[in-house]
């Protein structure tokens, strides 16, 4: 009796170190948020979709999802869009939030389709240009289609991808691109947001190729939902970790009412 006692114990033990190692990887996986030691925090609302903090300053990326999406967050300072599209540029979530005090940084495509927007300023940036707004800078990446037969999502010039250059880190947000030469360029990346979706920028093969030409500290897949479901974000992080193990992969939520 003592035996089968003891041997319960001890597989309960086993199940148990498991369990919580799971749920440990789990967290891992899906960290809701993302903080270093610069204090700057980045929260992932959705597909391409990001709220951005540091000090006093407020970000938001890409919004769309309403203004319920930014419930228990801060009315943003700045608003950054990337592109004409709608799970880019959201008009209805625009006109949701409060946006007296914001100022939108968008390319000249965008600007154009958001004048109607109640908004404390609107300022123009676009590819290759770079602005320095109070306590940061940023630079306008070109973001476009390379493929012949997706030439028609996202031309040349039309949007921005940026690097925002906040407390000494360089962080990239690729928005909707292909493997284009300015991304393969890019220097000194702390943390790359990178997209990978069908049909509309890049496989994952192609989003993997370019971060390890560019080598960003860390890169972060965003932007993974396609007309087929999920990009195979797992083989990405292989690919990199077979390229290269220093650069450090980071599995955010970005889809967290995905069943």
């Amino acid at each position: 009796m003592k035996t089968i006692l003891t041997f319960l114990v001890i597989s309960a033990s086993i199940f148990s170190c498991k369990k919580a190692e799971e749920q440990k990887n789990n967290n891992l996986i899906f960290e809701k948020t993302e903080v270093k030691k610069s204090d700057i925090k980045i929260t992932p609302i959705s597909h391409a979709t990001a709220v951005l903090e540091f000090g006093e300053t407020v970000i938001y990326i890409d919004p769309t999802g309403g203004a319920k999406a930014f419930e228990g967050f801060k009315t943003p300072n700045y608003i950054f869009i990337t592109d004409i599209h709608g799970d880019h540029m959201n008009k209805k979530t625009l006109n949701e939030l409060d946006l007296a005090n914001t100022t939108i940084v968008t390319p000249d495509a965008v600007a154009k389709q958001l004048q109607a927007i109640n908004a404390k300023e609107i300022i123009v940036i676009n590819n290759g240009e770079s602005k320095t707004i109070n306590n940061f800078s940023v630079e306008a990446i070109p973001m476009y289609n390379l493929r012949e037969e997706a030439l028609k999502f996202h031309s040349k010039g039309r949007g921005n991808g940026y690097v925002f250059n906040i407390d000494n880190e360089r962080i990239y947000f690729s928005g909707d691109t292909e493997d284009i030469p300015e991304m393969r360029n890019l220097n000194n990346i702390d943390k790359a947001f990178v997209c990978m979706n069908l049909p509309y920028t890049m496989t994952v093969e192609s989003a993997a190729s370019a971060v390890l030409e560019f080598k960003p500290k860390q890169v972060y897949p965003y932007h993974y939902k396609g007309t087929n479901g999920l990009s195979d974000v797992s083989k990405f992080k292989k690919l990199i970790n077979n390229g290269n193990n220093e650069i450090e992969v980071v599995q955010l939520n970005w889809y967290p009412n995905r069943k």
